[in-house]
């Protein structure tokens, strides 16, 4: 099999690496940037600081702080409208995977026009769209390093996985400092949510050598990491081991493919508005131990990176300790049931139906060691609920 593999042209890694943004910009002979924020980063001047870094480098940015989370059809409009007076040349997203998923949208709407459903797999999107520069400030999306994007459509409540080079940032800018403030919450999920990346991408039907050498680091890393940026935000070693690994699970399962806890968690979130890193999180013990006899030496080998099995455990034993593992894992992160959440159970079951069709249609199942069928879905939904 050969593997097409596909990252952002620069990266930028390490602490203080945002200060150099300005420089990544200029490098690439842009001169007009939109940065795409949201209003919580507004809020804290944590933009307007990066708008005075874009400045000192001598360039002409505008900001657009109107990212919405889970970002919709109907939120794109306003940005565009904004992105095309100001005559941008590049999009800059600059947060977690809401804004840098708006940013990659905006970047192909505003060279190409149409809408965002015109774009959804199984539709390949090889451009043309502006240059798009991520900078992340969770460690779990993995957005800045992915050829993909997620927009909810707003007529339907279908969350749209759309895939393509086009997407794909041009470049990345990856500082850990820029998530020292998250919350316990906020780093439980996008964390499970970092993890469910790697995990998919190995086991994905997809997988290759180069996305299974970054998925095991990230695990590895994950593993030993995020128990304790849980419990202190301020471990600075744990904040720095974190983001890299979500980044590298990013480029792992961008040039693999994530599988069907993702293709399940999307229809969650655009039905709920669920936290996607949550959903992945509901969903993940129960579809792995749906999975896992299908491929039984990978989830071994997850397991062994994670930590939860030893190179003395047969492949059989190990694959039932990373199951259990991931369920301890969750409820250790205090990870909700969907009742506990707070959803309607008539809802939840009333939708049920529509989400495992909206789950396969986004392809991502088709890349799960087991494809399940729409009942099988269904059933994983019931099981979750409670």
């Amino acid at each position: 099999m050969v593997a097409s593999l596909s990252l952002p042209r620069i990266l930028r890694v390490g602490r203080g690496a945002v200060a150099e943004l300005g420089d990544v910009v200029t490098g690439l002979g842009l001169r007009r940037p939109l940065l795409v924020t949201d209003a919580f980063l507004a809020g804290t001047g944590a933009a307007q600081r990066l708008m005075e870094t874009l400045r000192d480098a001598g360039l002409q940015p505008l900001l657009f702080a109107g990212t919405v989370p889970d970002p919709t059809t109907d939120s794109l409009g306003e940005g565009l409208t904004v992105l095309r007076e100001h005559g941008a040349d590049s999009v800059i997203g600059f947060g977690g995977g809401s804004p840098m998923d708006t940013a990659k949208a905006l970047g192909l709407l505003g060279v190409h026009g149409g809408q965002m459903r015109d774009y959804k797999a199984p539709r390949i999107n090889l451009g043309p769209a502006l240059p798009v520069i991520a900078v992340p400030t969770t460690a779990g999306s993995g957005s800045e390093a992915t050829q993909f994007t997620v927009i909810t459509d707003s007529a339907t409540d279908e969350k749209m996985l759309c895939p393509g080079p086009a997407f794909l940032p041009v470049a990345a800018v990856v500082d850990f400092e820029l998530t020292l403030s998250m919350s316990a919450r906020l780093t439980a999920d996008t964390g499970v949510d970092a993890l469910t990346h790697a995990v998919e991408a190995y086991v994905s039907r997809k997988a290759n050598p180069f996305s299974d050498g970054l998925a095991l680091n990230a695990i590895r890393t994950i593993g030993q990491h995020l128990h304790r940026v849980y419990a202190d935000g301020a471990d600075v070693e744990a904040r720095e081991a974190m983001m890299l690994a979500a980044t590298q699970a990013g480029i792992a399962f961008s040039n693999s493919s994530v599988a069907l806890v993702h293709g399940m968690s999307r229809p969650i979130g655009a039905h709920f508005h669920v936290a996607h890193g949550l959903s992945n999180a509901m969903l993940f013990p129960a579809v792995t131990a749906f999975s896992v006899h299908a491929a039984e030496s990978r989830y071994a080998d997850c397991a062994r990176a994670l930590g939860a099995a030893t190179d003395g455990d047969s492949d059989a034993m190990a694959a039932e300790k990373f199951v259990a593992a991931l369920r301890t894992l969750c409820q250790d992160l205090e990870v909700p049931t969907p009742q506990a959440h707070g959803i309607d159970k008539a809802e939840w079951f009333r939708l049920s139906p529509l989400m495992a069709e909206q789950a396969l249609a986004s392809g991502s199942p088709a890349n799960n060691p087991v494809v399940p069928t729409a009942e099988e879905i269904q059933d994983l939904y019931a099981k979750i609920y409670a």
